[in-house]
């Protein structure tokens, strides 16, 4: 294996978990305290942290893959290139990133009852060309596009998948 995996914004560790099933040495950090509770009742299996996208402290060259699974698009626009950037100098070379992400022009406000709370949450919706070009901006080698058609549920979406070049 290339090494650990880190799973951002990992919200109650589904995905996590499922990594973590198939034999890889995965973590999650999310923002939420009250999420990474759930994870680690859920998944006492794996490590889980509270932490943001944007203040990781991530060593050169130390992950074997980073996945941003409907996650980033909480980020503001000009914060997503930096945190990119953050990503590719932790990946190894050969590194994968694997980000999903809701697919518009515009930014949708929603207000949710997160636990009683009311919470007002951004999405920050990407071009699938605006989101390949800022991994590529940030000197990761996009190697496949999966494009998702809008459902009952939720608008059009795009996963790309990217490499830290060897």
């Amino acid at each position: 294996g290339l090494g650990p995996v880190l799973d951002v914004g990992c919200g109650p560790g589904t995905v996590t978990g499922y990594l973590a099933e198939r034999g890889l040495d995965v973590s999650g950090v999310d923002l939420s305290p009250r999420m990474i509770e759930n994870a680690r009742r859920l998944h006492p299996q794996c490590r889980f942290s509270v932490a943001s996208a944007t203040e990781l402290d991530l060593a050169e060259a130390s992950l074997g893959g980073v996945l941003g699974w409907w996650s980033l698009f909480n980020l503001p626009r000009h914060v997503l290139p930096q945190v990119l950037a953050h990503f590719a100098y932790a990946l190894k070379p050969g590194g994968h990133l694997i980000t999903g992400t809701h697919v518009g022009d515009e930014d949708a406000i929603r207000t949710e009852a997160y636990g009683g709370v009311p919470v007002r949450w951004t999405t920050h919706k990407w071009r699938p060309e605006q989101l390949v070009d800022l991994i590529e901006q940030a000197g990761l080698q996009p190697v496949a596009e999966l494009r998702l058609p809008a459902d009952e549920w939720s608008g059009p979406g795009v996963i790309v998948m990217a490499k830290r070049p060897s």
